[in-house]
């Protein structure tokens, strides 16, 4: 059974950093791409990064370069997104998901198979 489940999620201040996790169990990261979204309330579902399972290459919305990395562990089937200099607008349940191979021109949530619950993020002071 292939399951996603996120974690790393919190309160932070303005300017602060987390790190999200995204654990996958039923299938290997040598074969599955993994995008993270975010869905803040009254808005869409959109695709903040993504990387790649054959090449590794990597995806950034605009509204998160420079200050977002995404990496992944494939030994450990995990992959993470670190997020710096959080602002306020980064505020949102932020999910990982799975479809195969490549993601970076798969933008869209239907594009994507697996998903998992979602780990909220909250940044205020």
């Amino acid at each position: 059974q292939l399951q996603l489940v996120e974690s790393g999620g919190g309160l932070v201040q303005p300017g602060g950093s987390l790190r999200l996790s995204c654990a996958t169990s039923g299938f290997t990261l040598d074969y599955q791409a993994i995008g993270w979204f975010r869905q803040a309330p009254g808005k869409e579902r959109e695709r903040v990064s993504c990387i790649s399972s054959s090449d590794g290459s990597t995806y950034y919305a605009d509204s998160v370069k420079g200050r977002f990395t995404i990496s992944r562990d494939n030994a450990k089937n995990t992959v993470h997104l670190q997020m710096n200099s959080l602002k306020p607008e980064d505020a949102a349940v932020y999910y990982c998901a799975a479809r195969p191979h490549y993601c970076s021109g798969y933008g869209r949530p239907y594009e994507y198979d697996y998903w998992g619950q979602g780990t909220q993020v909250t940044v205020s002071s």
